[in-house]
């Protein structure tokens, strides 16, 4: 009874055993490579698989998502002699899981060989700045190599980066202070451009603030000149229409010697009323020059014993003529008004010698008198018909 069990948990195991050397699971994007004797037999799918227990036997398990492998830094010597250290990340991707495990013993050691040469080449032809100045270039042709390498290896080169390139410190020093000095030269530039730009503003500025300010100059004198030669010919036109009106106005009242001599006698008084007028003679044969005065007037070229012509009024508006009227009332004869003339001279005469004698009675200086005959005003003539 007891050989009996222990055969049967014997059997049991063998059971049990060989169910699980004969069923697979493989995950998700996952490829198991099958092996019969050694020899590659199938790959295993995503799933549950059957397998034949004790003669077949999974040797690889390949993953078939994206793998991203980062790679130490390599020193690469640049074209000019640089030693720069680069470190690159690689995106691959097994599309042939059979290939990728029997070309290959262990294709993420091959690529990270395969990328080394390649960046050597490439970069080897490169100086530093072009190095530094140049990834995407050289991402895109070390992509194109690893993936032509690898493509036989059952894998596909998606995409390569290079993360870092670092020159040796002192050649970073230097490119610093290079960097440095480019920057503060280009602002010291644009400092030189600000300043002229604004210098050539702000003539423009005063170039133009000059030429309207003598532009306004000149137009303000233009009109200053148009307004001081309109006044002077408005002037000069009022100067010759009074002179004209008054000409006119002469002629039309027909003036004759008796009303130039008593014109004459009114200024006789304005003249002794002068404060410098420390002394005034008057002959004592006044009365009979004032009697020629007339007569001697009236022989001055240029005036007529009676006044002729067609002279017109001068216009007064709204307001009637003046007329002369005697002390009855009526218009009063020419013969009348010559002889109110002559009354009026005879007056005129005595107020002048009325204001020399009391001018001479105040001045400190001795006065010369007149003759001892005393000057009687002449008596008026009867007036005359002309």
């Amino acid at each position: 009874m007891t050989a009996f069990l222990i055969v049967l948990a014997l059997v049991a195991l063998l059971v049990v055993v060989t169910l699980a050397k004969s069923v697979r699971v493989v995950q998700q994007q996952t490829v198991g490579i099958v092996e019969r004797f050694g020899k590659f037999k199938v790959g295993l799918q995503p799933g549950l698989n059957l397998l034949t227990p004790f003669v077949d036997k999974v040797r690889y398990t390949i993953d078939m998502r994206e793998q991203v492998v980062a790679f130490p830094p390599q020193g690469v010597i640049t074209e000019d002699n640089l030693m720069v250290s680069i470190d690159s990340v690689i995106y691959f991707q097994v599309n042939d899981p059979v290939r990728a495990t029997y070309e290959i013993s262990n294709y993420i050691q091959a690529i990270e060989q395969l990328t080394m040469t390649t960046l050597r080449n490439i970069i080897g032809g490169m100086d530093l700045e072009q190095t530094l100045t140049s990834r995407e270039e050289i991402n895109e042709k070390l992509r194109y190599v690893l993936d032509e390498a690898t493509g036989k290896w059952g894998i596909r080169v998606n995409r390569v980066e290079l993360r870092s390139i670092d020159p040796p410190p002192s050649i970073q020093d230097s490119m610093e202070k290079q960097m440095r000095a480019d920057r503060d030269k280009r602002a010291a530039i644009l400092t030189a451009e600000g300043m002229r730009q604004s210098a050539v503003l702000s003539a423009e500025g005063q170039k133009q603030s000059a030429i309207l300010t003598a532009q306004g100059d000149r137009e303000s004198r233009i009109l200053r000149a148009q307004a001081e030669r309109e006044a002077r010919i408005l002037k000069a036109q009022g100067e010759a229409q009074a002179i004209t009106t008054v000409f006119n106005a002469i002629h039309a009242g027909k003036p004759d010697q008796g009303l130039l001599a008593y014109q004459y006698l009114q200024m006789l008084p304005s003249i002794a009323q002068g404060d410098s007028n420390k002394l005034w003679i008057i002959p004592s044969e006044i009365g009979k020059a004032m009697e020629g005065l007339g007569s001697a007037v009236g022989q001055i070229a240029g005036i007529t014993q009676k006044a002729e012509g067609p002279f017109p009024a001068p216009e007064l508006g709204d307001s009637a003529a003046v007329q002369v009227d005697s002390g009855m009332g009526t218009a009063a004869t020419p013969d009348a008004a010559v002889a109110e003339a002559d009354h009026a001279v005879q007056e005129a005469i005595a107020a002048a010698q009325n204001a020399a004698v009391s001018s001479r009675s105040q001045t400190a200086t001795p006065a010369v008198t007149a003759s001892p005959e005393p000057v009687a005003p002449p008596a008026a003539e009867p007036p005359q018909d002309r």
